[in-house]
């Protein structure tokens, strides 16, 4: 009988994060024992994605923005989504798995496409190290992604909300990332943009739009702001499951059939 020749390798898979041993682990070189004594949860997730501890101003800004994505509501489509799957009892990770599968380019997808923005424009200029734009470099780019949309009659990314005429949670987190020194040169090109944006049609930077820069700021690609914007998310997510369960009926209906319009064959 023919021996079978495939071998698997015993050294496949391979990570910087962490090492786990018999009864240590080791996360990004820090002992876990260590930063579960003296690090906040921002400052683990940041030392997960960045490979290093935020300073203090950093990992106050970066517990700001995480927050700041914690909630809006029952209104999106995610936590709909949610509390409908669990209302059909549907375990909670079944209603959390359903609420992440609604996240697309009309929901939660303009974080990265804003961040994409900004650092492909900030880019397009060289820099020495971490050297800022002046107000004049900064007007001009503001100035070309302005024109560059509106001629194509396209909106901005990170700009307008369907409830908020000023998004509460985006002045925040602007207003704090000034009060810890951490305006850098994306966030001063979003708030350039917002200026011109505001002047001409009257809109602000929402919530993606502020945390774009700011992440972009904070060095995060744009390959990690849907997966940070879960991160902060997820809480809120849980949140609605939870009061789906305790507080409302099993398969409740989110609509009676005399809203639903029939418009096929023999109506």
């Amino acid at each position: 009988m023919k021996e079978n020749s495939f071998k698997v390798n015993e050294h496949s898979l391979k990570t910087a994060i962490s090492k786990v041993e018999p009864n240590k682990i080791v996360t990004r070189g820090y002992n876990q024992r260590d930063l579960i004594e003296k690090i906040r949860y921002g400052d683990m997730v940041y030392l997960l994605l960045k490979g290093k501890l935020p300073t203090l101003a950093e990992g106050k800004l970066f517990n700001h923005i995480l927050v700041s994505f914690c909630d809006h509501g029952a209104t999106p489509p995610s936590t709909q989504t949610a509390r409908l799957i669990s209302s059909s009892g549907s375990p909670l990770n079944a209603a959390v798995a359903g609420a992440l599968l609604s996240f697309g380019h009309k929901h939660a997808g303009a974080i990265e496409k804003t961040m994409e923005l900004y650092q492909s424009s900030i880019d397009s200029i060289n820099l020495t190290g971490d050297a800022d734009l002046d107000n004049t470099q900064i007007a001009s780019l503001a100035i070309d992604i302005f024109t560059d949309y509106t001629s194509k009659g396209e909106k901005i990314p990170g700009f307008g909300h369907r409830y908020h005429t000023v998004d509460p949670r985006a002045q925040k987190v602007i207003e704090l990332a000034i009060e810890e020194g951490m305006i850098g040169n994306h966030t001063k090109l979003a708030l350039a943009i917002e200026d011109l944006v505001h002047d001409r049609k009257n809109i602000r930077l929402n919530i993606d739009g502020a945390n774009a820069a700011l992440l972009s700021d904070l060095g995060f690609t744009p390959a990690l702001g849907l997966g940070i914007f879960i991160i902060g998310r997820i809480p809120g997510l849980i949140a609605h499951i939870n009061e789906e369960n305790m507080e409302e009926d099993e398969f409740r209906r989110f609509c009676d059939i005399e809203d639903i319009i029939y418009e096929g064959v023999g109506r």
